[in-house]
């Protein structure tokens, strides 16, 4: 299949030699999965920044949602005084900026200024070394993310001074599949993806969803970080544009009381050589060895690294009992009921995680992903019988229930400290004690509701 360029650096010389470029963003992404970085004139950034790149403050890895500094971490204090690190450009991320005319944008790895290497706690990082296990097994891996969104009428300005309440969403009852309900929403999504076709990302379809004003765009799956790089490009251009069309979307895991967002992740290993490892056609049901080792090691460890798949205190709100989201740690063939869902034949042969939502770092996720998957390689571990039916009623293990509990599971896992080092778990175990404790500062409408008057 033929792919969408990405941007050389000798066409962006001659794009801001002739105006075509006159700012390149310079970014990578930060715990939270946003894109964090600096607007640099163009051509400042061929004479200075190209061959060198750029400084930010290390706080970056060390802030909440707000970008409020808080004490804790190991890499970011006060008491180290909040240095900087170095933005390590990737030339082979360069792109035109979705949405952002006149505009190039290039993502980056962190590193220290001491020359001590890599900033280890980085989602890029962290991603890579997963790769790097991989590839000591003479792998590499692919991986494709499903990313849903609810689209709303109401601008970002709007919905901030209405708290987020009373917004109205682009469609009025579920269009999943609907050909008519995504035409009303057409306008938004044809551009998210032409802008995404423009910033050399391989588009496959978008469709309807079943909240109220729910859709998703698919793009081709590709090497894993590369297709979390498209991932962080996507969801902040989405973002951008829907604000230019005066509307406003969300990736929040769970908006409201209806289905929430969800970011299935596909992913699949193949030999360096570019050989299948995943499928046997002289194996029952096609799978390798190989193949049920990992997706047994999926299994096995999902709700210790289910901190890494959901993040937040909202992320766990998505797992209901019939929502599509899975409360069960079973794996099934192509069953939707499960968290892994195995789809494909052949080469196309793969494993779903369909516990991510919206608001994963898929840096993270997808590291997640090949640290279990890998250690059920290297263990050998047996894989379990399918789950056959309804596995929201089965007896099988449940995937963690609150943030908390996730963070215990993932500071004790043996697995994680292995794959990731103690240095990352820690940094990330900080990360969920923050969200919980600003979580637990905060008063809800919930409790005014409740305890205003009767109380």
């Amino acid at each position: 299949m033929t792919r969408p360029p990405h941007l050389t650096v000798d066409q962006l010389r001659d794009d801001i030699a002739s105006g075509a470029v006159d700012t390149v963003i310079v970014a990578f992404t930060d715990m939270q999965g946003r894109l964090q970085g600096k607007r640099i004139h163009g051509q400042f950034f061929l004479d200075r920044v190209l061959g060198h790149g750029t400084e930010g403050c290390n706080y970056m890895l060390a802030v909440d949602v707000d970008m409020n500094t808080v004490g804790g971490y190991a890499i970011s204090s006060w008491e180290r005084g909040y240095g900087d690190m170095m933005f390590d450009l990737d030339l082979s991320t360069l792109r035109r900026t979705p949405g952002q005319p006149h505009s190039a944008t290039i993502q980056c790895d962190l590193s220290w200024l001491d020359g001590e290497g890599l900033v280890r706690q980085s989602p890029r990082s962290v991603l890579k070394s997963q790769v790097a296990a991989a590839a000591e097994l003479g792998c590499v891996a692919l991986a494709g993310t499903e990313l849903e969104f609810i689209v709303f009428e109401d601008s970002y300005e709007q919905a901030w001074d209405r708290h987020y309440q009373g917004l109205t969403g682009a469609n009025r009852y579920n269009v999943d599949y609907s050909i008519l309900g995504g035409t009303k929403v057409e306008p938004l999504l044809r551009e998210i993806r032409n802008q995404m076709y423009a910033a050399g990302v391989t588009v496959e379809s978008a469709k309807g969803e079943c909240n109220l004003g729910q859709h998703e765009i698919a793009f081709l799956y590709d090497d894993v970080v590369r297709t979390c790089d498209n991932h962080s490009i996507y969801k902040t251009a989405a973002k951008e544009i829907a604000g230019a069309h005066g509307q406003s979307l969300t990736f929040m895991a769970k908006f409201d009381q209806r289905e929430g967002n969800s970011c299935h992740i596909h992913l699949s290993l193949r030999g360096e050589d570019g050989s299948i490892v995943f499928a046997d056609t002289s194996r029952p049901h096609g799978y390798s060895e190989m193949f049920e080792h990992f997706v047994a090691g999926l299994q096995v460890t999902m709700r210790e690294l289910t901190l890494m798949y959901a993040p937040n205190i909202n992320s766990y709100k998505r797992f209901q009992p019939g929502s599509f989201a899975p409360t069960a740690v079973a794996w099934g063939r192509d069953n939707r009921t499960c968290a892994l869902r195995v789809v494909g034949e052949g080469e196309a042969l793969r494993v779903e995680n369909r516990v991510p939502g919206g608001d994963v770092n898929p840096y993270l996720a997808v590291a997640a992903m090949l640290a279990g998957g890998l250690h059920g390689v290297r263990e050998k571990t047996w894989l379990e019988p399918p789950c056959e039916g309804n596995a929201y009623t089965s007896g099988k293990d449940r995937v963690p229930t609150t943030l908390a509990q996730a963070r215990d599971l993932f500071a004790a896992s043996e697995v994680a400290r292995d794959a990731f080092g103690d240095d990352v778990v820690d940094h990330y175990v900080h990360a969920a004690d923050v969200e919980l404790a600003a979580f637990n500062a905060a008063v809800t409408d919930w409790e005014r509701i409740r305890g205003f008057e009767r109380l």
